[in-house]
Formats: C-alpha cells, sequence, structure tokens
C-alpha cells in the first residue's frame, strides 16, 4: 500500500486537529475541577488547529489530483439543453405523496 505525501500529509493533519480537540476538553475539564471560567483555549491548542487547518487543507487541494482547465465551448462540456419555455416543465417527484393542501393552524 504506497500512499503519497500528500495523504500522509492529510493524515498527520488530522491527527493534530483531533489532538487539538482533546486537549481543549481536558482543558476544560481541568478548569471545572479548579472551577475556574473557560475564557477561550491555550495558545498551544490554537497553534495546533491552525497547523492541522493548513496541513488538512493542503492535502485536501493535493491528493486529488491537479485542476484541469473548463473550456465553455467544448462539446465534452456541453450543458444540456433545457427547452426554451420553462414554465411547462414537469418534474416527476416523491412530492406527490403529500396532500396538496395542509391544514396547519397555529397554536396562540
Amino acid at each position: 500500500m504506497g500512499f503519497s505525501l500528500g495523504f500522509l500529509v492529510g493524515i498527520f493533519g488530522v491527527l493534530i486537529l483531533s489532538h487539538a480537540a482533546y486537549s481543549t476538553i481536558q482543558y476544560r475539564g481541568l478548569l471545572k475541577i479548579m472551577e475556574d471560567e473557560f475564557s477561550g483555549p491555550p495558545i498551544t491548542v490554537v497553534a495546533g488547529l491552525l497547523v492541522g487547518l493548513v496541513l488538512s487543507l493542503w492535502a485536501g487541494l493535493t491528493v486529488p489530483g491537479t485542476f484541469l482547465s473548463i473550456h465553455p465551448h467544448s462539446e465534452e462540456n456541453r450543458i444540456v439543453a433545457l427547452p426554451a419555455n420553462l414554465d411547462f416543465m414537469v418534474f416527476n417527484h416523491r412530492g406527490k405523496v403529500f396532500p396538496v393542501e395542509m391544514d396547519l393552524k397555529l397554536k396562540h
């Protein structure tokens, strides 16, 4: 199983984010024991969140592959043509199961 560098960086980023979440929960538990008020997470947790976010974002952008340009006049990227008169389009969906009129009244 050969993992790419981007995939491993993404796993590492998710682990850092998980550790930051666990550290915040542990810190709040410690503050409850000491009966202090929670004013915010420690700076180490914020730094971990930022590093984990950057690593996960980088991995999310690099692992799927390179971005390809979209040519609007290409036959491969053609939009399905819709009829000129959109007023008479009919969609068959599950909404027909529900009654047309619903007698819902607000309680005062």
